[in-house]
């Protein structure tokens, strides 16, 4: 609790596309950063990408049960040092001068009691109308503080103020401001839920090389498998990420390993042991080249000689059948594009493996452009005891959604206590 934290409310405007860089500069000067999403807002900058950057769990939806079974909304109040609302749009400004609370964002303002300081962006003419500097006269009267906005060109092709303030000058305020702000107290709180664990998370394809310039690959972006990551260090775990070839930024805060083929995948995991739990998200390419040459294979009017494939290492497998060293619990992910829990059930079984996270990849999914590579996901928990079908739901719940499965297994029952 001796670190100092921003909670960043970011409101639904264009400017929201800054909120990553805005958090660097927090976190520059050495700021814990912890964000809070309004649904707009989402439409803009993605909870994956703010995750990655501020190394903590994205805050979303007032109504997630997880969180609000212990007013996550009172609790995400009270554990910051100031709160900053950046972009400030004109409804976000209107709900705090009427004291609106309909959201998870306008709620957790209306039941803070630490300095809260915006960043307003917003349209010119928006800017100037009556309304809108009768509700900033309101919340100065409450001692909300202002930062800007600047004047220049606009999004929507106007001239004048309405430009949020540069994410420098914007960090550089609020840490002036918490710095003048007593430090927060708490009552000892219980550990997070996952604390003392060790979790090994496998994300992202595999590049298996033909020659310096080809390689055999499949789709896998590995955004489900960084947002386990996160979600588990957000529950307390100490995480180790062993992630294949990916265009991800390395979260905050764990041990990050790229590796590029399957057998360097499965070296780095080995070489984790022992860990608490191994969830294997990682799309790993069943096959390599027998031969992969040390120059470019030029094209010949003959054509390509066959490719000769040998078989990968079953990384899930040998993971789960590491004796002594087997993690407690070894989660697999099965990507299939048809009989989706059929073809997982018996993976689970086949694999050794404790779960199986299933999901369908096809083009008949009903993800718009598939799930390779998108931000949604729809999932079959399978373990040894039954199948949980969840609904549609951005990668970043599916995450957190699991995690929090991974917890309670962890969690001793009072029995056992």
């Amino acid at each position: 609790m001796s670190e100092r934290r921003v909670l960043l409310i970011i409101g639904g405007g264009i400017a929201a596309y800054k909120a990553p860089e805005l958090v660097r500069q927090l976190k520059a000067k050495g700021l814990a950063v912890r964000c809070l999403l309004t649904a707009a807002a989402e439409q803009f900058v993605s909870p994956l990408s703010l995750a990655s950057v501020s190394g903590d769990k994205v805050y979303e939806n007032l109504f997630d049960l997880t969180d609000e079974a212990e007013m996550g909304h009172i609790q995400l109040s009270r554990d910051a040092d100031l709160i900053l609302v950046a972009p400030a749009t004109a409804d976000l400004i209107s709900k705090m001068a009427q004291g609106l609370a309909n959201d998870l964002a306008s709620t957790t303002l209306l039941a803070t009691d630490k300095p809260v300081m915006i960043a307003p962006a917003m349209n010119v003419r928006m800017w100037e109308h009556p309304a809108t500097q009768r509700n900033l006269g309101l919340l100065r009267a409450d001692g909300i503080a202002l930062i800007g906005p600047d004047e220049g060109d606009m999004a929507c092709g106007e001239f004048g103020l309405g430009r949020m303030s540069d994410p420098i000058e914007i960090a550089a305020a609020a840490h002036a401001l918490i710095e003048k702000a007593p430090a927060r107290t708490s009552e000892p709180t219980a550990p997070p839920a996952l604390a003392g664990h060790k979790i090994l998370v496998t994300a992202g394809p595999t590049y298996e090389p033909i020659d310096p310039v080809r390689y055999i690959a499949n789709r896998s972006s590995g955004k489900q498998g960084y947002a386990v990551a996160l979600a588990l260090q957000a529950l307390g775990a100490e995480v180790h990420l062993v992630s294949g070839p990916t265009a991800l930024n390395d979260p905050q805060g764990m041990r990050v390993t790229r590796v590029e083929t399957a057998q360097e995948m499965l070296h780095a995991c080995q070489a984790s042991l022992p860990v608490d739990a191994a969830i294997m998200a990682a799309a790993v390419a069943d096959w390599r080249p027998s031969d992969s040459h040390d120059k470019k294979i030029k094209k010949t009017k003959s054509g390509l000689d066959d490719l000769k494939l040998t078989e990968n290492p079953d990384i899930l497998a040998t993971i789960a059948k590491q004796g002594d060293h087997r993690p407690a619990l070894v989660v697999g992910f099965a990507a299939e594009t048809d009989k989706v829990e059929t073809y997982a059930s018996e993976k689970l079984a086949r694999k050794n493996c404790d779960w199986i996270v299933a999901n369908d990849v096809s083009q008949d999914s009903g993800i718009e452009g598939g799930v390779m590579g998108s931000d949604e996901n729809r999932v079959h928990l399978i373990t040894q005891t039954g199948t949980q079908n969840w609904a549609q739901m951005p990668k970043v719940h599916v995450a957190q959604k699991l995690a929090h499965e991974i917890a309670t297994h962890f969690t001793p029952t009072k029995e056992t206590r």
